[in-house]
């Protein structure tokens, strides 16, 4: 059979909350939806919003980690592979899905689905929501041209 390649990475929001469970080995798996929007002008010129929707199943330490901290609406990056998996459902009829098996999970934004914002978006005006800046550092003389970077 020739080789191929199957690898994904995107970036998106969670649809739910993710689901752990546990194999009969003892192994973690975690289980979980993600969203990804674009935006592109259609043939009249209008504006058109689209989703698309993909479920990610991560394992071991790396899923425990997923069930505990994220939630429905944080933006996560993922990275990995894809998986198709056939069964035959209870009507005897057969069925398949294609899932991105996780091999890592970057926690992306805030808590509960808050956006990134910059800290600062120019001038001198911080951002919504944004902490204070540090000015420790602001009269301290680095020597001028010596700095070896």
């Amino acid at each position: 059979m020739a080789r191929g390649f199957a690898r994904v990475t995107l970036v998106g929001n969670l649809t739910r909350d993710p689901e752990l469970r546990t194999t009969p080995g003892g192994t973690s798996v975690c289980q979980f939806g993600v969203a990804v929007g674009r935006r592109y002008k259609d043939n009249s010129g209008q504006w058109v919003d689209k989703a698309s929707f993909f479920d990610v199943v991560v394992w071991g330490q790396q899923g425990e980690n997923c069930a505990q901290y994220l939630s429905k609406g944080r933006e996560v990056a993922v990275d990995g592979r894809l998986d198709q998996r056939s069964w035959e459902a209870q009507d005897g009829s057969k069925r398949s899905k294609v899932e991105i098996i996780a091999e890592t999970v970057v926690f992306l934004g805030g808590q509960g689905g808050e956006t990134r914002e910059p800290a600062y978006r120019g001038g001198d005006q911080p951002a919504r929501g944004a902490a204070p800046v540090n000015d420790d550092f602001r009269d301290i003389d680095f020597g001028g041209d010596d700095i070896p970077f």
